[in-house]
């Protein structure tokens, strides 16, 4: 993965904040924009996104199990938009 934005080892909670960044190989932002690609619709795509980014930051944060009820109602939503368009399972 090639980084944009130059050096990555000094704080920068703007363009690089601890919580998306941590000790991980990828910061979350370069991880969902290679995984929404493939989503079929935008608005597909943007609830992907708020789930991924949820989950990714969530042992970064002071509340792990805030984070991850976020990601689950973005999920909910998800689920219900696909159901609409390809029938429930």
């Amino acid at each position: 993965m090639t980084f944009l934005f130059g050096d990555r080892s000094m704080p920068d909670p703007v363009n690089h904040p601890e919580h998306y960044a941590l000790d991980r190989r990828f910061e979350v932002i370069d991880v969902i924009e290679d995984s929404v690609q493939f989503a079929p619709d935008p608005v597909l795509g943007g609830l992907q996104w708020q789930i991924l980014k949820y989950v990714h930051r969530c042992w970064g944060k002071d509340n792990a199990v805030q984070d991850l009820k976020k990601a689950r109602w973005y999920l909910d939503r998800l689920i219900v938009h696909l159901e609409a368009f390809y029938g429930k399972v």
